[in-house]
């Protein structure tokens, strides 16, 4: 068995990140706080191909993106619109499992590209903050959720909402535990559990798995490709109510998958998720990426 071994140290309270089995990749404050979730759509910076509630070519059963209101980034404080990235015209080959690892499905922390994209992750679930979902559909974000069940449950109709912008909820785990701490039936369990409750709340079955904190072993991908999972979802880059900090050098690179999670003023130092996600969108700006959805290279 694999022994799970931390990626990213001090990654925060809720999750950490593991370096496992198989993994692939390189190794390593908002002005609105409206209440109120409205649907209409504008002009945006997305490229052509990708409008609201069409028919999405990826097969990830998601509506495509939706366009960005044409002054939402004055709204949420960015110093322009914000730039997104179309699906690619072929997903890039992940790389297998290495010799000795267990097979199944690839660990992956950053995906291989090129192109000056980078990916939005959100964790858990624990905070609905109206004021994203609006910020959200202003920007035309698009994000990947990983969704745990034991903090959402009640309010999966909150990441309904964001899911019908074309944001995918993908598995976070029933109770977030430590799997490598879990023998492997109890991590089936975990895994399973919540590809059903997903499944059943939003119609379309996950296929992208975060392990809570990063940690898995041997049993952790077994129990993932047991429960139908295509890819264990790690993280480059981890954003805090303190910035942007990193699993290698200074900077993101092309295809690095960023950390986020859904938490409000309480675990951010004050900062509610709207102030921590402009600067996160800042930073990405700064840097010269633009945002693409995860889903549509997975």
């Amino acid at each position: 068995m694999v022994a799970a071994a931390t990626l990213l140290a001090g990654c925060s309270d809720v999750d950490g990140a593991g370096a496992g089995t198989a993994r692939v990749g390189k190794g390593s404050g908002a002005a609105s706080s409206s209440p109120s979730f409205t649907s209409s759509s504008g002009s945006g910076t997305r490229a052509p191909g990708a409008g609201h509630d069409s028919p999405h070519a990826s097969g990830s059963g998601l509506p495509s993106p939706s366009a960005a209101a044409p002054d939402g980034y004055h709204r949420w404080g960015l110093d322009g619109p914000l730039e997104t990235a179309p699906p690619p015209s072929a997903k890039p080959a992940l790389v297998p499992p290495a010799a000795g690892a267990p097979a199944g499905p690839p660990i992956i922390d950053h995906v291989p590209t090129h192109e000056p994209v980078v990916f939005v992750t959100i964790d858990d679930g624990a905070e609905k903050d109206p004021a994203f979902l609006q910020q959200a559909h202003d920007l035309g974000l698009p994000f990947t959720g990983f969704l745990t069940d034991d903090v959402v449950a009640g309010d999966y109709g909150y990441f309904e909402q964001l899911r019908r912008l074309g944001n995918g909820m993908q598995n976070h785990t029933l109770t977030h535990p430590r799997l490598p701490d879990l023998e492997y039936e109890h991590q089936v369990y975990e895994i399973c559990g919540q590809q059903e409750n997903l499944t059943r709340e939003f119609g379309t079955r996950p296929y992208l798995f975060r392990p809570p904190y990063g940690a898995v072993d041997d049993d952790t991908v077994r129990a993932a490709a047991a429960c139908g999972v295509r890819a264990l979802v790690m993280w480059s880059a981890e954003m805090k109510a303190g910035g942007l900090e990193y699993a290698a050098g200074d900077r993101l690179h092309p295809g690095d998958i960023i950390l986020a999670h859904f938490r409000g003023p309480a675990q951010q130092e004050g900062r509610t998720m709207t102030d921590v996600m402009t600067s996160l969108l800042r930073e990405i700006q700064s840097q010269g990426f633009a945002v693409a959805r995860l889903e549509d290279y997975l």
